[in-house]
């Protein structure tokens, strides 16, 4: 039997590593989730976890390191969370975009320490500024792929689509942090009905234009 495969009370060495590394991805979310960059160390990390630096390296090569895979983490449930409300609602754009938008505001708002990791923190870290900058363009390419599936446009058509899911995303990312921010005086609710009408309104806007761009 191999070393990787030895089984120790019913448990794998893959299971355990696997254990291991969501106990340090769980605490570096509550750190810079809470306490912020300057306070998410290896040493804290490590203490919140309950591991050895040992542990650490064995799943992550330095802290920015690990902290992209939080980050990493956080954006990988809101894309499920999103594309799961969409094949949820009706097949309506007003009723698919406040789904959709819905499903993203209060995942990063329901544990307000994934939105501070999301558009807070990630400004205090190159590695992690990359990655936002990474998810945005993904998220921008689901938008753009979900619009021209609904719309029935061919794919790659009218580069007035990708624009606008740019802005769009961006746009909300943006709007989200100003309401976390206390900037907007406006409910959760109230937020989600906004931005859903918004988004409904540019992208037919978009759509009209797409044949003449």
């Amino acid at each position: 039997m191999e070393a990787g495969a030895r089984v120790y009370g019913g448990v794998s060495a893959d299971e355990r590593h696997a254990r291991r590394r969501e106990q340090l991805l769980d605490a570096g979310l509550e750190l810079l989730g809470t306490k912020g960059w300057s306070g998410t160390t290896m040493t804290a990390v490590c203490a919140e976890a309950g591991l050895t630096e040992r542990y650490f390296y064995e799943s992550f090569a330095d802290r920015e390191t690990l902290l992209v895979a939080v980050f990493d983490r956080i954006t990988e449930e809101a894309a499920r969370a999103v594309l799961a409300a969409v094949e949820a609602s009706p097949a309506d754009a007003r009723a698919r975009s406040r789904a959709a938008i819905a499903a993203f505001i209060e995942l990063m708002t329901g544990d307000p320490r994934k939105g501070r990791v999301a558009f807070v923190e990630a400004m205090g870290s190159e590695a992690l500024m990359r990655r936002r900058f990474e998810t945005l363009d993904t998220f921008a390419d689901l938008l753009a792929e979900q619009a021209r599936d609904f719309y029935g446009l061919e794919a790659g058509s009218g580069r007035m689509v990708g624009l606008t899911s740019f802005l769009l995303v961006g746009g909300l990312a943006e709007t989200l942090i100003a309401w976390m921010n206390g900037a907007l005086d406006t409910s959760r609710e109230q937020l989600i009905d906004d931005c859903a009408d918004l988004f409904v309104a540019t992208g037919e806007a978009a759509v009209r234009l797409a044949p003449e761009r």
